[in-house]
């Protein structure tokens, strides 16, 4: 430590990394807290394995001088493939109490650490003791007991300053302790066993500094403290977790056990001035709301603890990190720290952790790193912990099956939606095997695993499920239980995802009046379902009215969760896309660009919901008129993707998907269907052809075959897409209904205007079916099939279909109303095409009177129906021919 901190004080390094080297987890964690620190691109704490990989690829590419310090490294095995690399601008030092043997071929000069010589022991205890000289009367004596040992040197010296205990006297207490405490030592044979005198003699002097600081004040709490200490990260322990209720609840029994008169509980106060204490003695490093404390003295305070005792220390620290753990999770360092602590529980007590029941700290521990942006993470982290459970608990124990659960979860948002779904299905299954059908955990797998039919793309599958499951969670659970309320919210998405758009509406809407009667209105999951209503609102055809309920819905997450925090950067975005959606491409494109700023400083970089926001951003830029800049901004975006998620995964496939659109918007067709046609493979081998975003492609690929010059091979396309849609999704869902219109569009474009009006009419009907023959785009529907008919020559149904139209729109909206006066001038045009155009004169002089009242003079179709007006004037004198009017 002296050679770094005088390294560091000459300014010879400009990185110093000091980390414990007790566990792969701990050198992990403490390369990517390096990679957050030095803000390397990409790293941001949500991809621990990843942050850890970026500094080692610094360090071996950067000309800046650094040092790194691997302290008490327990395995080389931990370090494989994270040794520092040989590298002319740094030094890596590690410390081990591993043998020589075990270090031969690591690649380094393997220096033995030898005691400090006679003379160099006498003058590093004259040095620490000169404050006070008489208390030097026998350096060499005091040396030559300890063995010349600096770490027994520094406990020694620490503890006759704070006793002003000269040395003679030291050496009466230290011989009379040494003959006490030999069956504590830790076993000199194991591969980390210290050697015998050096293990002895590091005891006593840390027993009698212990001593010391016991029967000081605050009386009897410096062993317990370091027992706390002892199974926690050796490098950095939160201070606040020694002041929780756990900690000072167990300090407080701890110490009551003590052949000492206490008369009062442990305190805040008083934790402080034991730490302060434990500092004075040189037992631990306190500073800037950290405790470090050195790995030689926890394992002396562990290993003086039973087997029964060190359970207990194990529960109540977890119990203290459970306190700690934040239920914002905004600071990513603080919860790394947090998340290594956790590990060096776990590592030190397991079973106990374990057995019978499992602690909650393992759940939080795991999740968190879900939460923060690292499924992957979280997987493994659960996998661990489900080997020990089975071997532990046996499979079929509650808390092995809720690890399952908890890891098909995390598969499921790792992009894993069909390896999460068969992991579901089997956990299920030994559910019911175990519990019953009724019991919770059984539930909770009906629960996940109808999401993730959901998500590998089967929503009507997963409505089916859903309802099913909640006749059971009324039953069983009760309508306002969370799992019920939490299953009407999947049922009211799936509703929108088969296509029931205004049922998907009312269900958020009714599950939104129970949200706020059972859970008030700042609850987070009564403001997921606003955010719910507002996307199937806009989804819906109002994108107005969903902007303007996200923005109230974002003023209170302001309010309650703060600006950084990841649901109110979502609901930005929300808004974002829903402002673009109403029309204002440029104003989303300047929101997204401000959120993704943000993103990147709170979230970092590489987190989902920033890339989410790059390639939204690119989305919004390209639609208010630069798709060259779009497509430049998705292919930077790809590369980063396919780094962080790989090839393969649904967020990198649809990167592709977008790619490819706005390579054809900007100007390349070919290239656009060459793309589709390739991602078209990839979908189908990875997701499926039926799968609703292999579909998508295929819809895509079909319209740019027809932009590359192909019309007719774009209509083969669509219909066969069609066909498989009405099979696949329904013959109402919106996406088959998106088909329709895109048949229509190129069978015109391909020359058949009698397949195009078949089509619309085929259009009309479902829309009737769906929305009712009332409703405006079921209007608007109809007069794109009289459109069509009338371009394919049957003139007296687009009169017919019109004049229903005008029928309905005069009673519903009144003669006034502009989508009327609109409806009113193409019914005067097709009365002119079919060969009266005198009526049709007749016809827009009464509509131009009215146009001019309503709208002015000004307004587009007022001016489009004054040109039209000469023209069948000039139609009813010289009957030339004419011409289609506007759809």
């Amino acid at each position: 430590m002296y050679i770094a901190e005088e390294t560091w004080r000459a300014n010879q390094v400009d990185l110093l990394v000091w980390m414990a080297a007790t566990s792969r987890q701990a050198i992990v964690a403490g390369y990517a807290q390096a990679a957050s620190d030095l803000a390397l691109r990409g790293a941001n704490g949500t991809d621990t394995e990843q942050d850890a990989a970026r500094f080692h690829v610094w360090l071996a590419s950067t000309t800046r001088p650094w040092l790194i310090v691997l302290d008490d490294l327990t395995s080389t095995a931990d370090l494989q493939g994270l040794w520092p690399p040989a590298s002319a601008s740094g030094c890596t030092v590690v410390t081990s109490q591993l043998r020589s043997s075990t270090l031969q071929g690591t690649g380094g000069d393997l220096i033995q650490v030898d005691v400090f010589s006679p003379s160099e022991a006498g003058d590093y205890l004259r040095t620490r003791l000169a404050e006070d000289p008489n208390l030097a009367d026998d350096v060499d004596g005091v040396g030559a007991d300890l063995g010349h040992l600096p770490l027994a040197l520094a406990q020694a010296a620490a503890f006759m300053l704070d006793e002003r205990l000269p040395c003679t006297t030291y050496r009466q207490r230290f011989a009379d302790r040494r003959s006490r405490l030999d069956h504590i030592v830790p076993d000199p044979k194991s591969p980390t066993g210290l050697p015998d005198d050096y293990a002895r003699t590091v005891t006593v002097t840390l027993s009698l500094s212990i001593e010391r600081a016991d029967r000081a004040r605050p009386v009897g709490l410096a062993q317990p403290l370091l027992e706390l200490a002892s199974v926690l990260d050796p490098t950095g322990i939160p201070e606040s977790l020694f002041a929780t209720i756990a900690a000072q609840q167990w300090l407080s029994y701890r110490r009551s056990l003590a052949a000492v008169d206490i008369d009062s509980d442990v305190d805040e106060p008083m934790i402080r001035s034991g730490l302060q204490l434990l500092h004075r003695l040189n037992l631990v490093t306190t500073g800037a709301g950290m405790i470090a404390v050195h790995a030689l003295v926890q394992r002396v305070s562990r290993e003086s603890l039973t087997e029964d005792q060190l359970g207990d220390v194990v529960w109540a620290v977890a119990d203290a990190l459970v306190e700690v753990w934040p239920a914002d999770e905004r600071d990513t360092a603080s919860v790394q720290r947090l998340r290594s602590n956790s590990a060096a529980v776990y590592q030190h007590g397991y079973e106990a952790l374990l057995d019978p029941e499992a602690h909650p700290i393992l759940f939080a521990a795991a999740n968190s790193l879900g939460t923060s942006g690292d499924p992957a993470s979280a997987v493994i982290a659960f996998q661990q912990l489900l080997n020990d459970r089975r071997r532990l608990l046996g499979p079929d124990h509650p808390d092995t099956l809720a690890t399952r659960l908890n890891i098909a979860h995390w598969q499921r948002d790792a992009g894993h939606a069909a390896h999460a779904a068969e992991a579901f299905r089997s956990l299920l299954s030994d559910c019911l095997q175990a519990f019953g059908p009724y019991h919770g955990m059984t539930l909770a797998a009906r629960h996940n695993l109808t999401r993730s039919l959901d998500e590998a793309g089967d929503p009507a599958g997963a409505l089916e499920a859903h309802r099913a499951l909640l006749v059971d969670e009324y039953r069983i659970l009760g309508p306002d239980h969370p799992n019920t309320l939490a299953t009407r919210s999947h049922i009211a998405g799936c509703r929108g995802e088969t296509g029931d758009l205004d049922g998907a509406v009312c269900a958020y809407r009714e599950l939104l009046a129970d949200d706020l009667r059972v859970r008030g209105p700042d609850d987070p999951e009564t403001m997921m379902t606003r955010a719910g209503l507002a996307h199937w609102r806009g989804t819906a055809g109002d994108p107005a009215s969903a902007a303007e309920a996200l923005q109230g819905l974002l003023t209170d997450r302001l309010r309650v969760l703060g600006a950084t925090h990841p649901e109110t950067l979502k609901t930005r975005h929300a808004l974002g896309r829903w402002r673009g959606e109403a029309g204002d491409a440029t104003g989303a494109a300047e929101a997204m660009e401000v959120l993704l700023a943000d993103q990147q400083k709170f979230l970092g970089p590489g987190h989902p919901q920033t890339m989410t926001t790059q390639a939204d951003l690119a989305h919004w830029r390209g639609m208010a008129g630069d798709p060259p800049g779009a497509l430049a901004a998705l292919e930077a975006l790809f590369i980063e993707r396919v780094r962080i998620l790989g090839d393969n995964h649904p967020d990198t496939l649809v990167l592709r998907h977008n790619i490819a659109g706005w390579r054809g918007k900007a100007g390349d067709p070919a290239a656009a269907m060459n793309a589709l046609e390739e991602l078209l493979v990839d979908q189908t081998r990875l997701l499926g052809a039926d799968h609703p975003h292999t579909l998508a492609v295929r819809n895509s690929l079909a319209g740019w075959r027809g932009e590359a010059g192909d019309a007719v091979s774009a209509v083969q396309t669509f219909e066969a897409l069609l066909a498989d849609q009405v099979k696949i999704l329904d013959p109402h869902h919106p996406d088959t209904l998106t088909t329709l219109d895109n048949l229509i569009e190129w069978r015109s474009k391909a020359g058949d205007m009698y397949g195009a009006a078949e089509a619309a009419n085929a259009l009309v009907a479902k829309k009737t079916q769906i929305l009712g023959p009332n409703h405006d785009e079921t209007l608007t529907a109809q007069e794109e099939a009289a459109y069509w008919c009338g371009a394919a020559g049957d003139l007296a149904s687009a009169i017919d279909l019109t004049e229903a139209v005008l029928a309905q729109r005069m009673r519903s909206n009144g003669p006034n109303d502009p989508r009327a006066l609109a409806t009113r001038h193409h019914l005067a045009c097709w009365h002119g095409l079919a060969g009266d155009p005198a009526r049709a004169a007749t016809a827009l002089e009464q509509l131009l009177s009215d146009c001019m009242d309503a709208l002015g003079t000004d307004h587009p179709l007022t001016q489009t129906i004054s040109q039209n007006l000469h023209y069948w004037r000039r139609c009813a004198e010289d009957s030339p021919q004419a011409e289609l009017p506007p759809p």
